[in-house]
C-alpha cells in the first residue's frame, strides 16, 4: 500500500513533472532552495508560494515525501523562508498538516480552513454490478439507454492502459473531441479549447501511461466515440481526472453508462475506492454523497512580504463579504418587488 507521502496521484512524479513543465512558466518558477520541493509563485504580488498546478487544475494536492524526517525538514524549510505560503485542498488527515502547523508555530500567522471536498465511492463486491445500487426506475433508465444505443449500431466500452504513443494520441484526439461536444465546448472549457490544460493533460497522459497509471476509457455507439474518461489507477484507487460525452447522443446515457462500466471494472478487480476528484456536483450526487475532507493551508511569516500578503488577503475577504451581503440585499429587494407586483 502506498504511504501517505505518495497517497494522491498528484504527488506522483508524472504529475509533478507535467505541472512544472506545462503549467508553470519560467516567470512563476520559484528559485529552488535546499529542502524545498519545486514551488510556484501565485499572482498577483506580493507573491505566495504554492505547489505547481494547484491553482490551475484545482485538484487535491499535498507535499510529497518519503519519510517523516523528510516531511519535517521540508516543513521547517518552508517556515524559514520569507514568502507567504498557500496550499489549497490538502487532505485533512495528511501528516503534512500537523508537520506544517508545528514548523510554522511562532514564525507567523497560520490559517487552516475547510476546503471543498471531493466525492468518492468505497468499493466492495456489491459495486461489481453498480445497477443493483439503484431502484427499479433507475435500472429501467439504464436499460432504455442501452436499447437506444443498440438501435444506433451497438454499444462498446474500452479501457486503455498501455498502447503506442501514436495510438494514445489518436485516442486522446477522440476523447478531446467528445468532451468538446458537451456543455464544456459551449463554455470554452473543453480540453480541446484550452491552450494550457489541453497540452498539459495530453503530456501527463503519456507520462502516466509510461508509469502504468493511465486508464483512458471510451464508450462507442456504432463504432463512434460518444463518451470519455481520463483517469489514473494509483494506490489501489481509480482517480477520475476528466469526463465528457457527446450531447447529441444523450439518449444513450453515455455519462452514466460509461461511469457504471468503469466503476464495475474497478470493483471487479478488487480496487478500494473510486475517487471523483474535482468538486461535488449534481451528477456526482447521482453516484455518491461521500466526500473526502480537505483543508486550505495559508502561512504568513513575520516578514514584510508575509504581512503584505496577509493584509491583501484580509482586504479581499472583506470585499468579498461586502459584495455577497450587497447581492443578498439586492436579491431580497428584488424579490419583494416581484411579490408586490
Amino acid at each position: 500500500m502506498t504511504h501517505q507521502g505518495r497517497r494522491l496521484p498528484t504527488q506522483h512524479a508524472t504529475w509533478l513533472d507535467s505541472t512544472w513543465r506545462y503549467l508553470t512558466p519560467p516567470e512563476r518558477q520559484a528559485p529552488r532552495s535546499t529542502g524545498l520541493p519545486a514551488l510556484a509563485w501565485t499572482t498577483p504580488r506580493p507573491w505566495r508560494l504554492t505547489l505547481p498546478g494547484a491553482l490551475e487544475t484545482r485538484e487535491p494536492m499535498d507535499l510529497s515525501w518519503d519519510s517523516e524526517q523528510e516531511l519535517a525538514d521540508m516543513a521547517q524549510a518552508l517556515a524559514r523562508q520569507s514568502r507567504a505560503v498557500c496550499l489549497p485542498r490538502v487532505p485533512a488527515d495528511s501528516p503534512s498538516v500537523a508537520a506544517l502547523q508545528q514548523a510554522f508555530a511562532g514564525k507567523g500567522i497560520t490559517l487552516i480552513r475547510p476546503a471543498i471536498g471531493s466525492p468518492y465511492i468505497d468499493l466492495d463486491e456489491r459495486w461489481a454490478d453498480p445497477r443493483q445500487k439503484f431502484n427499479a426506475g433507475r435500472r429501467s433508465d439504464f436499460r432504455r439507454a442501452e436499447r437506444h444505443a443498440d438501435k444506433l449500431g451497438g454499444l462498446q466500452f474500452e479501457i486503455h492502459s498501455q498502447t503506442s504513443a501514436a495510438e494514445l494520441d489518436r485516442l486522446l484526439d477522440e476523447a478531446y473531441a467528445v468532451e468538446a461536444k458537451s456543455w464544456k465546448g459551449q463554455t470554452g472549457t473543453a480540453l480541446a479549447l484550452d491552450p494550457q490544460l489541453g497540452p498539459f493533460h495530453r503530456a501527463h497522459a503519456h507520462a502516466a501511461m509510461q508509469a502504468g497509471l493511465l486508464r483512458l476509457a471510451i464508450m462507442r455507439v456504432g463504432g463512434q466515440a460518444i463518451g470519455m474518461q481520463i483517469a489514473l489507477e494509483w494506490a489501489e484507487n481509480i482517480w477520475l481526472l476528466k469526463i465528457g460525452y457527446d450531447a447529441a447522443f444523450s439518449q444513450c446515457g453515455p455519462g452514466n453508462l460509461l461511469m457504471m462500466h468503469t466503476i464495475a471494472d474497478a470493483a471487479q478487480r478488487g480496487l478500494r475506492a473510486y475517487e471523483f476528484l474535482g468538486s461535488p456536483a449534481p451528477w456526482t450526487a447521482f453516484w455518491t454523497n461521500q466526500l473526502r475532507d480537505y483543508v486550505n493551508i495559508r502561512f504568513f511569516p513575520w516578514s514584510l512580504r508575509g504581512q503584505l500578503a496577509l493584509a491583501q488577503d484580509m482586504s479581499q475577504a472583506v470585499q468579498a463579504r461586502l459584495a455577497k451581503r450587497g447581492q443578498a440585499g439586492h436579491d431580497a429587494a428584488h424579490g419583494d418587488a416581484q411579490e408586490v407586483t
